[in-house]
């Protein structure tokens, strides 16, 4: 499956449109991790535990979307667009969202 976040692909046309796709994730953030990127963010570096919980949260809404995009019969999604968002009390938890235009090519 071709992904992209551009509107179209490079060398292939775009034979009609399947429609949108989406995916999400939802996830908690675990207290020790937090704790400890607290403790890097005070003296610096990168927050390993929180790039790590992006990165996941990307790949799990991403391949959500593809699924979705399979089910449609699409051979691409194009014009693809990640959102993350904190949510719950006190941001305790991140929204990873996906989507973008499931297409057929020719």
């Amino acid at each position: 499956m071709i992904v992209s976040t551009t509107n179209s692909v490079p060398n292939r046309d775009i034979a009609h449109s399947l429609g949108i796709v989406a995916g999400e994730a939802v996830l908690g953030a675990n207290v020790f991790r937090d704790l400890f990127a607290g403790i890097r963010d005070f003296v610096g570096g990168r927050a390993g535990g929180y790039q790590k919980v992006l990165r996941d949260g990307r790949n799990l809404a991403l391949d959500d979307m593809i699924a979705e995009a399979k089910a449609a019969g699409a051979d691409a999604v194009i014009g693809v667009d990640i959102d993350y968002e904190a949510i719950g009390s006190n941001g305790s938890m991140l929204m990873v969202s996906v989507n973008g235009t499931a297409v057929k090519l020719r």
